[in-house]
């Protein structure tokens, strides 16, 4: 089934872990802030719809998306948060700025979470247009700040659960 097919938000919510003892951070850009603040909403009401306290929960804005690094990284810095979600929309348009753009970003949040061993999770819209940037901010294919709410949310299950004592006898 394609993406065009589907709503690609769509997951398991019982299987959720819950989120009452995490942290989160949020840096949403402001470019294309039509889009961006529907994603942060869709974000910011999954976290609390799994558990997490709406105090554990830190949100910045930046300029662009190319600012989302840095921006995390300050936010993640000034606030101890178990996982930091960028948000941003880089529509294509008529030049190959957006890829430059995206790459960046997606390298700078990788290159932070394996540096830090905490998760950066890149919550950034690629379109092609206007309305594929709809379709995926709450539009007929979803909402990727859902997606990238339930992401963070899981890789901190992960990082906690693999911190714990292992519970086994012997090596």
């Amino acid at each position: 089934m394609s993406s065009s097919d589907k709503n690609l938000s769509d997951y398991k919510k019982e299987q959720m872990p819950d989120a009452k003892e995490m942290s989160f951070g949020i840096v949403t850009a402001e470019w294309n802030e039509e889009i961006t603040s529907a994603l942060y909403k869709g974000c910011f009401d999954t976290l609390v719809e799994h558990g997490s306290l709406e105090k554990n929960i830190h949100s910045v804005w930046v300029p662009g998306t190319f600012e989302l690094p840095v921006g995390a990284r300050m936010l993640a810095n000034a606030h101890k948060v178990d996982a930091v979600i960028c948000i941003g929309c880089v529509i294509k348009g008529e030049t190959s700025h957006n890829e430059y753009i995206n790459m960046s970003v997606a390298t700078a949040l990788q290159q932070l979470g394996i540096a830090t061993g905490k998760p950066f999770i890149f919550g950034v819209l690629t379109p092609n247009d206007q309305q594929q940037a709809i379709d995926r901010a709450g539009g007929v294919h979803g909402n990727k700040g859902i997606e990238a709410a339930v992401t963070a949310i899981r890789m901190v299950a992960l990082k906690k659960s693999l911190a714990e004592p292992d519970k086994k006898i012997g090596f």
